[in-house]
């Protein structure tokens, strides 16, 4: 398993470093260009605003303490929080959208102490970017390909290059496809060879393919299958799951030992 580790480490770092080169802080230029982020940002900078409209300490003292608490202890919860998911995540979307929503949280319940009124309107704010803007998914494709089903159906049937392919099938408007949009990219920079291929499917752009492969466009999504020529040899969630509620978090670690893609590498390896 070392050839994946260095290419596990070679790819994204990479990309990282052109990433840096092409522009200092990436991280500010997503955070104007996209109006998901924009909104937030827009949203958390205006409790500035609304703080200057809390009594002073001259005129309730009292309330004027008690917000301070609540501001001091919001700030060491999101702290811990955020601490807490960048260890455990294994990808950037997840952990910008459980923050977003940790921040957000907290955010209601300072401006509460403030005026119930207030803690109302930032709710309303929320609700209308949640409606207006959407998080942006993972650009990067890694050695993976945008496939119709038409060119899936070509790749797996007409003298295919590679004996595995690794399909993801998702879309642009679940919160769980966006958020899992970096996996399967990232493992095929460390799993694509001879041996297994990957592709993604947007099932919002061809809604037909979903019930051809068996896939339900209420649950269960994103889908991946494993096709051994044009044969399906695994699925996850697999059809017929006793719960479509307790779904584990699609990651790489997941996606690997279910389709078991270790063995699948070094059986290429030793070839």
């Amino acid at each position: 398993m070392e050839v994946a580790t260095a290419t596990e480490a070679s790819a994204p770092a990479g990309s990282g470093r052109a990433s840096w080169q092409s522009h200092p802080f990436p991280w500010l230029d997503l955070a104007i260009s996209e109006p998901y982020y924009f909104l937030h940002l827009l949203a958390f900078f205006s409790y500035f605003a609304a703080r200057s409209t809390a009594p002073s300490a001259e005129d309730d003292g009292e309330l004027h303490a008690r917000l301070i608490r609540r501001e001091i202890q919001a700030v060491l919860v999101f702290l811990v929080l955020f601490t807490v998911k960048i260890v455990k995540e294994e990808n950037w979307e997840t952990f910008i959208a459980d923050s977003l929503l940790y921040a957000k949280g907290l955010l209601l319940a300072v401006t509460f102490v403030i005026d119930y009124k207030l803690s109302i309107c930032y709710l309303l704010a929320f609700v209308v970017i949640y409606a207006v803007a959407q998080q942006p998914p993972y650009d990067g494709l890694g050695h993976s390909n945008h496939l119709t089903p038409l060119q899936l159906e070509t790749m797996l049937t007409e003298d295919p290059k590679t004996r595995f392919c690794l399909v993801e099938f998702r879309t642009s408007f679940l919160a769980n496809c966006i958020q899992a949009s970096s996996v399967l990219p990232e493992l095929s920079n460390i799993y694509s060879n001879k041996n297994i291929s990957f592709g993604i499917i947007d099932l919002g752009h061809f809604p037909n393919a979903a019930p051809r492969f068996g896939i339900s466009m209420l649950d269960h999504l994103p889908t991946y299958i494993l096709f051994d020529k044009a044969t399906e040899v695994a699925r996850f969630p697999e059809i017929g799951n006793a719960t479509k509620v307790f779904v584990p978090k699609v990651t790489k670690k997941l996606l690997c030992q279910h389709f078991d893609l270790d063995r699948r590498l070094i059986e290429y390896l030793s070839t």
